[in-house]
């Protein structure tokens, strides 16, 4: 979906009018200890509690809504390594339609089984993008069934800033957003639903140290996507899409953030704000813990991405 013109932000209220009647608008989450921490009045939306327990339904939707009768009857295909995948599923379910979902090799098990859940078709592949996408041509030629990409496609990014467009309206008077980034589907999102509703509202990027391709493109003022992902954030491993770099350049700042300091995060988010969310997820609040200066005595949203752990592979020791 690269070649498809960016999405805009007329784009971005189509999509929230598309999919108001199947997304749910999650709560804004607030704590005065979190608060205390951080030197921040931090607003939390909580997209680990939407449906399929990702902000990625938002995206999926808008992009299985958007499709015509004909393109409808042929299904959809993807490729994920979870949230993506449960999100389209789910998504295809509201519609009726067919859906194929390629998952790599080692994806987080609750995941899969999330995906599963919601009647979509696994194909399963070596874990390389390449792969990956290999296997979703060859299924798209099988089926006739459209490509969502899970960040690259306009439909879902537009989807994607329909979180940060509720946030600005809940929190108002927001002076910066924090958001993951991955492939930079929310990313992009985000920065189009700032120009939509608040065009003076920052947005800082968190990003795993061990995957930081947005931090060097953005740096660099291209595209620097050659590396292998090494972070517990699984759904932050893929690599910053054309259109995502497009509609970010020049507009965000990107913090990089240790594995270590996400768990420690993640811990909080669990311990205080009593929230079940994954590592992709809790890396937003640790870049401001890391990084507090660009946040302090300001009125800073965040986005809690997502929620699907696997509880068995907790990332901190079970007494």
């Amino acid at each position: 979906m690269s070649d498809s013109p960016l999405p805009c932000v007329d784009d971005v209220l189509a999509a929230a009018a598309r999919i108001a009647a199947h997304a749910c608008v999650t709560p804004v989450l607030r704590s005065r200890t979190i608060d205390a921490m951080t030197g921040a009045t931090v607003f939390f939306k909580a997209e680990h509690l939407q449906r399929s327990g990702a902000f990625k339904f938002r995206g999926a939707c808008n992009a299985v809504w958007a499709l015509d009768e004909e393109q409808a009857r042929r299904g959809v295909v993807t490729h994920s390594s979870g949230n993506h995948g449960a999100a389209l599923a789910l998504a295809a379910r509201t519609r009726g339609i067919a859906c194929h979902v390629v998952v790599p090799e080692g994806a987080v098990a609750a995941k899969l089984a999330n995906i599963g859940r919601h009647g979509a078709t696994l194909w399963r592949c070596d874990a390389s993008i390449a792969a990956r996408e290999a296997m979703c041509a060859q299924v798209q030629a099988e089926t006739g069934a459209t490509l969502v990409h899970p960040y690259t496609d306009p439909r879902v990014i537009a989807g994607q800033a329909t979180a940060a467009l509720e946030l600005l309206h809940a929190a108002d008077g927001l002076d910066v957003m924090v958001v993951p980034v991955g492939g930079g589907g929310l990313a992009a999102g985000t920065r189009l639903a700032l120009q939509t509703a608040t065009p003076g509202v920052d947005l800082i990027l968190a990003e795993p140290l061990g995957a930081a391709d947005t931090a060097r493109s953005l740096a660099a003022g291209e595209r620097r996507i050659d590396f292998t992902p090494d972070t517990l954030c699984d759904g932050l491993r893929g690599t910053l899409g054309v259109p995502n770099f497009a509609l970010l350049h020049g507009a965000s700042q990107v913090i990089t953030v240790a594995d270590a300091d996400t768990v420690a995060a993640m811990r909080v988010i669990w311990q205080v704000l009593k929230q079940v969310v994954e590592p992709s997820s809790a890396i937003a609040l640790a870049a401001i813990f890391a990084e507090p200066a660009p946040f302090a005595g300001k009125r800073v949203g965040v986005v809690l991405s997502g929620g699907n752990v696997d509880l068995d592979a907790l990332p901190w020791g079970v007494a």
